[in-house]
């Protein structure tokens, strides 16, 4: 089967294509036929200074092929989707059967890759920050694949004011198709806001926490790091929320899933529209990363088989 992995750090190019033997699922594992991945960000930023080379992971979807022991809930044949940690960008991947869900009828894989994953992202960090019908919301990194739900979230939850921050002008159209009311680039982004859905860290996290409200909650979700000064919270009263989804995943199951029930719910409905960039083959995996590198994408992207 044909596997993409890298061996030395740097950018996309050093993605390299291989041809190697078909996994086997272990205990509590199932092996799927991958239909889609779904490329991520931090992903992409590990290739740079991890020292070793690390293992690629994302969302995958595709059927079941196989199931290792101990597996009772899915069978040979369903269409799943779930976040595979290692070799993910392969024709065959292995999946923790409590990380994999059914896909719906009617839902492609690329399109649970786009929906799954960043959808419950993007419900998390709007919940963490308790938002109020009536709050005006800012969301950073808007036109990312996590972003484009999380406006649309925000515009369902009944937000007065929905702003889009994005790192170029020509996002703009695209973002205010989504929801947004307004759009800000990252170097003024306006405010005072009741809630940030911070997508980005790094350099923004510091003037996100300046544009903060009184008692405003910002939730920060990204794998960009980031520090701040704490007399910049305490001058406004307000709140730095850190959400993880896998945090949710592992310690409250229970709520992992009614999340994913509902997402599809709100699918269906027509209130959650996932974004998909574009489909690339998988073999063009480093076309893929560079465009997210270069923050040019629009929505998720998604390597095909």
């Amino acid at each position: 089967m044909l596997r993409i992995r890298h061996e030395v750090d740097g950018g996309p190019e050093v993605l390299l294509a291989e041809e190697v033997d078909r996994p086997e699922p272990g205990v509590g594992e199932v092996l799927v036929r991958v239909e889609a991945v779904g490329v991520t960000l931090p992903t992409v930023r590990k290739l740079r200074g991890s020292g070793l080379p690390v293992p690629l992971g994302g969302e995958v979807a595709g059927e079941v092929v196989a199931l290792g022991a101990g597996v009772t809930d899915l069978g040979v044949g369903d269409r799943v989707t779930g976040l595979c940690f290692a070799d993910a960008y392969a024709e065959f991947a292995v999946l923790g059967g409590a990380m994999a869900s059914r896909i719906p009828d009617g839902a492609t894989s690329v399109e649970a890759v786009a929906l799954v994953r960043s959808g419950l992202v993007a419900r998390g960090a709007y919940e963490a920050a308790r938002p109020e019908p009536g709050e005006s919301v800012l969301v950073t990194a808007a036109a990312s694949a996590v972003g484009t739900l999380a406006l649309q979230y925000a515009r369902a939850g009944g937000a007065a004011r929905v702003v889009a921050a994005v790192s170029s002008a020509d996002k703009a159209d695209f973002v205010r198709g989504l929801g947004a009311d307004e759009v800000v680039h990252y170097g003024d982004l306006g405010g005072p806001y009741d809630v940030i859905l911070d997508g980005v860290g790094g350099d923004l996290l510091g003037p996100a926490v300046r544009a903060l409200a009184t008692g405003g909650r910002l939730v920060a979700f990204s794998s960009g790091g980031g520090t701040v000064e704490a007399y910049e919270l305490l001058l406004r009263g307000a709140s730095l929320i850190g959400f993880q989804m896998r945090a949710v995943a592992l310690g409250r199951p229970e709520l992992y899933r009614r999340w994913l029930r509902e997402l599809w719910q709100l699918r269906d409905a027509g209130t959650l529209r996932p974004a998909v960039h574009e489909e690339i083959p998988l073999r063009d995996a480093a076309r893929a990363h560079a465009l997210i590198e270069r923050r040019r994408n629009l929505g998720k992207v998604v390597l095909v088989p």
